[in-house]
């Protein structure tokens, strides 16, 4: 059996801490500094469909799926959501706008590799997820 290398399994909790801290910050930024109502109005310039709908759900995503993705708990189905709102912020947002921030694709770009690698590659074992795994592993479910 090969020797498992733990330097994998730091650099998807390092990952997994930067981009849930930025995702927090922008989903903070959502609720709290431009509000929902300026955030539906925000989408609905865009054109995000179903605004009134969408904005607080993305808000919510963004802030708590971004705290999700530091502890390392439910990582691949939050990375994978996280992935697919940066799409719809590269062709609803940032597409025209060329590739450097502050409006072009080039954050949101990041955002979108890191949470699919995170999707792809789960939490590692420094992670909520494991430790849930574990205690599942050793009751018996």
């Amino acid at each position: 059996m090969p020797v498992r290398d733990p330097r994998g399994d730091h650099a998807l909790a390092i990952l997994r801490i930067v981009i849930g801290i930025v995702f927090i910050a922008h989903g903070y930024e959502k609720f709290f500094l431009n509000g929902i109502a300026g955030t539906t109005g925000f989408f609905t310039a865009v054109g995000a469909p179903f605004p009134a709908l969408t904005a607080p759900l993305i808000s919510t995503l963004e802030l708590a799926g971004g705290a999700a993705l530091v502890l390392g708990l439910f990582a691949r189905p939050i990375a994978f959501f996280l992935m697919c709102d940066m799409f719809g912020a590269i062709f609803l947002v940032h597409l025209g706008n060329g590739f450097f921030v502050p409006k072009g694709i080039e954050l949101v770009m990041t955002l979108a590799a890191g949470a699919a690698a995170i999707a792809v590659g789960g939490a590692g074992t420094l992670s909520a997820d494991r430790r849930l795994a574990g205690k599942r592993g050793r009751m018996g479910g």
